[in-house]
Parts: C-alpha cells; structure tokens; sequence
C-alpha cells in the first residue's frame, strides 16, 4: 500500500468509531503483517523462530510465568522487527540518497533487532539452564 493511500486510510479512520474502527483497524494490521511477510526476508526467518520456539515454551516452561516470559520475548522480536523494517521503509522515502542521519536510524534499528534477540536469548537461557 503507498503511503498516500495510507495517509487517507488513516484520514478515513478518524471519524469511525466502535466496531468499523475496529474493523478497519485490523485491516490495516494485517496489511502490515502481509508487507513484512512479502517484503522482509528477516521477518520471515524471525516468524520461522516464532513458530518453532513458541510452541517448545509451552513445552519447556514449567509455570505460566514461565511461558509467558518465553513467548513475549519471542514475540517482541517480531514486534522490534516490523518497527525496524516500518523505520527502514520510512527512511527510504524521505532521503534515498546516502545521508549520516539515515545510516544512523537505520543501524540504530537494526540495534534495536539485536537488543531484541538478546533479550529472548537471556530469558530463555535463564529459565532453562539447570541450577
């Protein structure tokens, strides 16, 4: 979808209310998860994480707290990589040309991915490793 498009999607959305805001929302929602999936080689391979790694938390997680620490890390991936590949998207539009600042929030995204993966790789290590 262009960013003109969803500038006036977002321009329509304002006078909803209840239910078609909702409606429309989860519209948008999934336009997005449908970009990155199509767009984004790394959202992908982090999904391809997801559906292996969440299902082993349930597994592998001995209380809730547990799995619900395992699954948010793991969905928080996700979440930093959609944030980072929408950061990526925007920085491309506005300076196609080479610039330090655009370098900057592109690697400062990327950090934040990384930062994510840490993360996850923290928790489940903590829980899991015998003590």
């Amino acid at each position: 979808m262009s960013l003109e498009k969803q500038l006036e999607s977002a321009a329509d959305l304002k006078g909803k209310k209840g239910l078609v805001r909702l409606w429309n929302a989860l519209g948008y929602s999934r336009d997005g998860l449908t970009a990155a999936w199509q767009n984004e080689a790394a959202f992908r391979e982090e999904l391809l994480l997801a559906v292996i790694a969440i299902p082993l938390a349930f597994y592998l997680g001995h209380t809730g707290v547990d799995r619900a620490l395992m699954v948010g890390s793991i969905l928080l991936i996700l979440i930093v990589e959609i944030l980072n590949s929408g950061l990526e998207a925007v920085v491309d539009k506005a300076s196609p040309e080479k610039h330090e600042l655009a370098k900057r929030a592109k690697d400062m995204g990327s950090a934040a991915v990384l930062l994510s993966l840490l993360n996850a790789a923290t928790i489940w290590a903590c829980l899991l490793w015998p003590v």
